[in-house]
């Protein structure tokens, strides 16, 4: 069963981001304060769940959180700060949408950049260990697939309605044949180890 808190005495957020490893598309973060004594034994990575799962939980979420926001940064941005920058910044974002503000943060992972001076713990795994990172995850996740799936009405090459921009053979089959995309990072490498180069791909 995840714990319900890291910080007991204090108004904690957990951080969580998806997108990371795509080739495609913004990276998502979210930022979920939950009650102190909130309890949902179906909520875990949403790695570990269905996708009819994480979209129940989301509205679970949404209804419970004392406060939930999401953080984006766009492809081409990832380009100008690298992915890394620009998940901590995505996560930034997210803290800054909150209604309510927090006290201490909790982080997937093990990298991220002060916030506003809040304290702040960097959890590896820990959308598996607590509450508030695994409804972060959900949310990120849930959020940035139903993206994808759009961006994959405009650019139906690629697979986004099921591949979400990871690189899967498909993935870069698709840009091996049609070009990348305007929301494909291009400092990626983009078709593994023959990266080539390659017009910009038409939408429908």
């Amino acid at each position: 069963m995840l714990l319900p808190y890291y910080n007991k005495d204090l108004v904690e957020a957990g951080l969580d981001e998806a997108g990371r490893g795509c080739l495609a598309g913004s990276v998502y973060a979210a930022a979920v304060i939950l009650p102190k004594d909130y309890h949902n034994e179906k909520l875990n990575d949403s790695k570990q769940l269905t996708a009819r799962q994480r979209m129940a939980l989301r509205t679970e979420i949404e209804r419970d959180a004392v406060a939930w926001s999401l953080g984006i940064v766009t492809a081409r941005e990832i380009d100008e700060m690298n992915i890394l920058r620009a998940s901590i910044t995505a996560m930034h974002r997210a803290i800054d949408g909150l209604g309510v503000k927090p006290e201490a943060l909790i982080v997937d992972g093990n990298r991220f950049l002060p916030y506003k001076g809040l304290p702040y713990t960097t959890i590896v795994k820990g959308d598996g260990k607590y509450l508030s990172i695994a409804a972060a995850s959900i949310l990120a996740k849930t959020y940035r697939d139903e993206y994808m799936a759009e961006l994959h009405r405009e650019y139906p090459f690629y697979g986004w309605d099921h591949n979400a921009g990871y690189p899967t053979k498909e993935h870069r089959r698709g840009i091996s044949e049609h070009g990348p995309s305007p929301y494909h990072r291009m400092t990626f490498n983009l078709l593994g180890s023959s990266q080539l180069e390659l017009p910009f791909a038409d939408g429908n």
